[in-house]
């Protein structure tokens, strides 16, 4: 009688692993390129470069003189392409430190906005 239970639970477990082992996801390995690891690093970098900018009083105070709320700007940047916000990011490097934005600087990035807006 303790055998034949013995039996059973040694049973029940065996078929408890089984189901069990089948249920184990396989991992997979593939090498990755250090440059798609890297420019995808640098796209974050950039997206958030990009928006920290727009994140700042000053450059929210000149969007919404000109009829933009911060919102919809937001999302036209999350909207662009890489390339588009590399671009974003250089320039905004290239600014001067503790400089203001001259209109022209404002346009060109609003356009870009905007234009992408209109693309999709």
């Amino acid at each position: 009688m303790k055998a034949r239970g013995l039996l059973r639970s040694r049973g029940i477990a065996a078929a408890l692993a089984l189901a069990l082992a089948g249920q184990v996801p396989f991992a997979r390995a593939a090498i990755v390129d250090t440059d798609a690891l890297g420019s995808q690093s640098q796209v974050d970098q950039d997206r958030a470069k990009v928006q920290s900018f727009l994140d700042r009083a000053d450059v929210k105070e000149r969007i919404q003189a000109m009829g933009v709320s911060g919102l919809v700007a937001g999302g036209r940047v999350a909207s662009l392409s890489d390339s588009e916000v590399h671009a974003l990011a250089q320039r905004i490097d290239a600014l001067p430190a503790g400089g203001n934005l001259s209109d022209q600087d404002i346009i060109i990035i609003l356009l870009v906005a905007i234009l992408v807006a209109v693309v999709v």
